[in-house]
């Protein structure tokens, strides 16, 4: 059994561990209880943050605990947060322009464009092309270019200029979606239907439902395809 284990290193310290685990799995495995720097282990949330290294590979890696795999002779540590520059704004009275977001992030102009940051994402996203467009005060297209984003913190943690990026663009979504967006229409118009009462039967027939029986119906659902 010994065999088939691999060495890794948790914040220093060797343990064997399977190969086919996680990250996560393989801290838990190791005797780790995870109560931060754990979220929703599918990789979406962003809590699990790591940075590691590889024998005989000088670079520093980064991903995600839950979606990265092990491997022999891996030292990693976890950034179970970061601490942020988050500024205070009002979006009711704000407007959506650059203007705005340089008065709110000046840092914005700081970007170096050295793709740092884009390096550092788990997502995949160019960081740098959507800070190339803050920089333009293209809101619409950050917003756009961003809109994967966890904010799990990476980009943040190895930007030279010491940006926020995933502040800046969460600025840039709300903007686009409160000001920029066009309204949704057919969301206009259920809403209708629902303060007009037409699913009001159906409504009371899902809440007398017992829990067994609501859950079956929602795992048994129709689901629309892409």
């Amino acid at each position: 059994m010994s065999e088939e284990l691999i060495p890794i290193y948790i914040m220093g310290k060797r343990y064997m561990v399977p190969p086919s685990l996680t990250i996560q799995k393989a801290m838990e495995y190791s005797g780790y209880k995870l109560l931060r720097g754990c979220g929703c282990r599918g990789g979406f949330c962003g809590a699990c943050a790591t940075v590691y290294r590889l024998a005989g590979d000088y670079r520093l890696h980064i991903g995600l605990a839950c979606a990265t795999q092990v491997e022999p002779d891996m030292y990693l540590s976890q950034i179970p947060s970061f601490p942020p520059e988050r500024k205070r704004y009002r979006l009711q009275e704000i407007s959506p322009s650059a203007e705005t977001l340089f008065s709110i992030y000046p840092e914005v102009l700081r970007c170096l464009q050295c793709g740092t940051c884009t390096k550092a994402c788990p997502q995949e996203i160019d960081v740098r092309d959507y800070m190339a467009a803050a920089m333009r005060g293209d809101i619409a297209a950050v917003a756009d270019k961003s809109f994967d984003c966890i904010m799990c913190g990476l980009c943040a943690a190895r930007c030279p200029a010491e940006e926020t990026q995933y502040n800046i663009a969460i600025l840039c979504r709300r903007l686009y979606g409160r000001y920029i967006a066009p309204p949704a229409q057919h969301l206009a118009q259920r809403v209708r239907e629902i303060e007009g009462g037409a699913f009001d039967e159906e409504i009371a027939t899902l809440k007398a439902m017992p829990q067994e029986a609501l859950a079956e119906k929602y795992n048994t659902r129709d689901i629309e395809a892409d």
